[in-house]
């Protein structure tokens, strides 16, 4: 059996600007694909990407080879496999769980939204992504997290650098610099707040891992916390910015959807459309085989789930943003043992909250110009501007 064709042109900066041409390319024509810049065998088909993370004997998260852990200074959860990833997700799941978010952070989440909303003002032309979509996101975070003490300024900036270290796949120095200063904050902020947060149990993430019958070790909690701060701003805040754009840029689809009060399908569209985690990796632990080829026991794939949610196999027309898709099933939370924490949070927040009740405020918001709005990343993407008029 043959290994991967090999491709040597392939850059990470391409993959930043706009990955998605490379992907329908990638999948039409080399769905397994190892990418010499990345040294990662690239997954493009949805069949593959979920064969991936359904077998987590096979293709392991524990893939020393990612810059995750110099990024966090940790060995976090989301690079562990069986007892030892189950242990610590329990550990921060009772602040996660569907029923505390439907009768503890309901009121919290509209209230927040309430608030940062009624701020924007009526008539002018502002950047959603940065007056609403980012600090929306850094406090309702915050406040699940159990560290309401952190500014907007500093959960944002905390959770740019973790991600920046942790998909530096150049391992250049300046993002690790970056995200060594964003630890030590960290740090020193869990450091004073956990002898409240022990004393005064208050259901939040960090509260109950502290006060948990057998907590695991402090360490740990650090950086499941620092986990959450990396994915949990960007995630619901580039899903909101995406489904915005999604919208104002589709007026028929807008009215529909208002008509319909499908925000939650809306959502559901905009997370396949652009997934804003976009690719993961794993170890291959033991001889294999992926579509056809030979894939070695210490190779590390990639699985490229901003691929899979647009495969043809699956979707028509997957390349456009379409709510009333006939069938919806995307990989933009991932699958198997690794399935987004914070899925019900995004949901919640995002789709029944923030969409409905910024619309009802601003019935006529106008995208200035599609073309001014600018897109980033790899590994986790997004637009970084969105600039509206608030009518």
């Amino acid at each position: 059996m043959a290994v991967a064709p090999l491709d040597e042109t392939i850059t990470l900066a391409q993959l930043t600007a706009d990955p998605y041409p490379l992907y329908q390319r990638m999948r039409r024509e080399t769905p397994v694909l190892r990418v010499k810049a990345l040294g990662r065998t690239f997954l493009t088909r949805a069949a593959l990407t979920k064969q991936v993370k359904d077998d987590p004997e096979t293709f392991s998260s524990d893939d020393p080879n990612t810059p995750m852990k110099p990024a966090f200074r940790a060995h976090t959860l989301m690079r562990k496999d069986g007892a030892e990833h189950m242990s610590e997700r329990k550990a921060i799941m009772p602040a996660l769980a569907p029923k505390r978010i439907n009768t503890d952070w309901g009121p919290l989440y509209e209230r927040l939204a309430e608030e940062y909303i009624s701020r924007l003002p009526r008539g002018e032309t502002v950047d959603l992504f940065r007056e609403l979509c980012g600090p929306l996101a850094a406090r309702i975070l915050a406040h699940i997290l159990g560290i309401p003490e952190a500014t907007d300024e500093q959960m944002q900036r905390w959770s740019q650098c973790l991600i920046d270290g942790a998909g530096n796949f150049g391992w250049k120095r300046e993002p690790f610099a970056a995200s060594d200063a964003a630890n030590d904050e960290m740090d020193a902020l869990f450091d004073r707040l956990r002898e409240a947060r022990t004393g005064n149990p208050d259901g939040s993430a960090f509260s109950s891992m502290l006060t948990a019958e057998n907590p695991i070790p402090l360490s740990q909690i650090y950086s499941n916390i620092k986990i959450a701060i990396g994915g949990g701003i960007n995630e619901p805040r580039d899903a909101l910015a995406t489904v915005l754009y999604g919208l104002l840029d589709n007026p028929d689809q807008l009215a529909e959807v208002k008509a319909q009060d499908a925000w939650g399908k809306a959502f559901e569209e905009a997370i396949r459309w652009v997934a804003p985690i976009q690719v993961s990796s794993r170890l291959v632990t033991a001889d294999t085989e992926l579509g056809g080829f030979e894939i070695p026991k210490g190779d590390t794939v990639m699985t490229i789930q901003a691929s899979a949610c647009r495969d043809e196999e699956l979707y028509e027309n997957g390349e456009d943003f379409f709510v009333f898709r006939d069938k919806n099933p995307h990989q933009a939370f991932g699958n198997g043992p690794h399935h987004c924490a914070g899925a019900h949070v995004a949901r919640r927040t995002v789709g029944r909250i923030i969409l409905p009740m910024l619309f009802d405020r601003f019935p006529d918001m106008q995208l200035d110009t599609a073309k001014d709005v600018v897109w980033q990343g790899f590994g986790f993407r997004g637009p970084i501007n969105l600039p509206v008029t608030l009518n």
